[in-house]
């Protein structure tokens, strides 16, 4: 039999645990169903994780990066000089990547544990998107006093306005969401008129 790399196990477990904290919640699911899942002993786990807690921790992390993963390559899509373009495009990438996963999002972010003051604003994709907001005002496209406290805004925003339209509506119209979204951030960031295209 094979001995599998350290990183593939542990993803095993990482999925493992994924699998079970979205259709048990994390109070629910046991170290021991984890590695079941995981196909490996009970000892392996605390080889890789410490607790559960851990292995939260480690999807949390996994979680945003691929988040910003989506948005980075949205962004990167568009012509460097196209900063409404881009702004558009971290909006319209952000609304679909949150609506994808937004009930992973929750068991992850809010099942678990309530969050912290500082985990809600400190994050790589709030620093993304102050440092999109920083080049476009250096490059002349528009006029932001205060980058970090316009992405803390639009951010939270984003969530909230997501958030609103999947709990009150059947289906959510996309597109209407997305349009309304960039509207927004473009505002935000006194910017006139509209991009041409909304990814």
């Amino acid at each position: 039999m094979r001995t599998r790399p350290p990183e593939e196990r542990r993803g095993q477990l990482m999925k493992s645990a994924e699998r079970l904290f979205l259709k048990h919640g994390v109070a629910a699911t046991t170290i021991e169903q984890i590695t079941s899942g995981a196909k490996v002993a009970k000892g392996t786990f605390y080889l890789y994780f410490s607790s559960k807690e851990d292995v939260l921790a480690a999807l949390e992390d996994r979680f945003t990066g691929e988040h910003l993963a989506k948005i980075r390559k949205a962004v990167d899509a568009v012509a460097p000089t196209d900063w409404k373009g881009r702004l558009a495009a971290w909006a319209a990438s952000g609304v679909a990547s949150y609506l994808d996963s937004i009930q992973l999002h929750d068991i992850l972010f809010f099942g678990s544990r309530p969050p912290t003051r500082e985990g809600l604003v400190d994050n790589i994709v709030i620093d993304h998107l102050a440092g999109l907001l920083r080049a476009g005002g250096d490059a002349g496209a528009w006029k932001v006093d205060d980058c970090r406290f316009t992405a803390v805004f639009l951010f939270s925003g984003l969530h909230a306005v997501v958030d609103d339209a999947y709990s009150k509506e059947k289906r959510v119209n996309r597109r209407r969401l997305v349009e309304r979204v960039v509207r927004m951030f473009i505002l935000a960031a006194g910017s006139e008129g509209s991009p041409g295209h909304v990814p």
